[in-house]
């Protein structure tokens, strides 16, 4: 077994990697869709493929958490709807701006925390809610007009983002659950979603008739990726406390704004920047809430 610190390199060390995959997998999401694979076709791909290949794998530590199956369906749908709407509305809609909706997961981290894992909302909460709304409203402030997002994509990012919080919060209420168990709930959760949105949208899959070889590997390749991400992901979250992992899924806003910068030419105004600026700020003090908070007992 791992010491405690090398325990905690490693569970940093596998966030920090999830968010570098996941700063840089709306690309090849957006190379699916250009060769004729729709948002929820993708997702679908993605996430049945290693629930497939892995899920079998965990069966046991399925079983043994059985009694927490309530808990591993909220993470799943949670987490499933985390994933399917930052596809989408990447796809959609500018990267950056996208990201910057997502992350205001403090905002929601701060209170699910509250009642879900029995921490205190005191001064530092108090302040990375106050930081993460004010950027919000710098960022889609509009002279007459309601500081809302501005179009689909935009609304898909900020549920996202809501749901993110709750499925990283709900991982760490599940403690003593395996990782693996805790992934295939993902996987699943993602799986359950879709098939949802293929049965309502059926011609997402017309692309199967004509898709070259090309584009099944790539989906092969992002599902691959997003397998090892959900491990990293699970594997993180047991070992670091929940508003200081939400600082470290800040890297992935860095590399997609650098990746976007290259990739898609995007570029962010002023405006973008000073929201961005209060964001970054928010989760970088929610990281540091652990440190002075009270705890209620359980």
């Amino acid at each position: 077994m791992p010491s405690i610190p090398l325990q905690r390199t490693l569970a940093i060390g596998s966030l920090v990697y999830a968010a570098t995959l996941w700063g840089l997998v709306w690309y090849p999401y957006r190379l699916l869709n250009e060769g004729g694979v729709g948002g929820i076709a993708s997702s679908f791909f993605s996430y049945a493929i290693p629930l497939l290949l892995m899920g079998w794998l965990h069966g046991r530590a399925l079983r043994a958490a059985r009694g927490h199956w309530l808990w591993l369906s909220a993470l799943g749908l949670a987490a499933g709807w985390t994933n399917l709407a930052y596809v989408l509305a990447v796809l959609e809609g500018e990267v950056v701006r996208v990201l910057l909706l997502f992350y205001l997961s403090p905002l929601w981290t701060v209170l699910f925390s509250r009642f879900l894992l029995h921490e205190k909302l005191n001064r530092a909460g108090w302040a990375v809610m106050t930081l993460a709304a004010g950027g919000a409203l710098a960022m889609l402030w509009q002279p007459g007009a309601w500081p809302l997002p501005a179009n689909h994509a935009e609304w898909l990012a900020l549920s996202a983002g809501v749901m993110f919080a709750a499925s990283n919060v709900i991982s760490r209420h599940l403690d003593g659950v395996t990782e693996g168990a805790k992934a295939v709930s993902v996987w699943a959760g993602v799986a359950v979603l879709t098939v949802v949105g293929l049965m309502l949208i059926p011609a997402e899959l017309d692309f199967m008739a004509q898709a070259d070889a090309y584009i099944w590997l790539l989906l092969v390749g992002v599902a691959l990726a997003i397998g090892s991400m959900t491990y990293a992901v699970q594997y993180g979250l047991a070992r670091v406390p929940a508003n200081q992992a939400i600082v470290i899924f800040l890297s992935e806003l860095v590399v997609a704004a650098i990746a976007a910068y290259f990739l898609s030419d995007e570029r962010m105004g002023v405006q973008e920047w000073i929201g961005a600026a209060m964001i970054i700020t928010a989760s970088l003090f929610s990281g540091h809430m652990e440190n002075d908070q009270l705890k209620e007992l359980p």
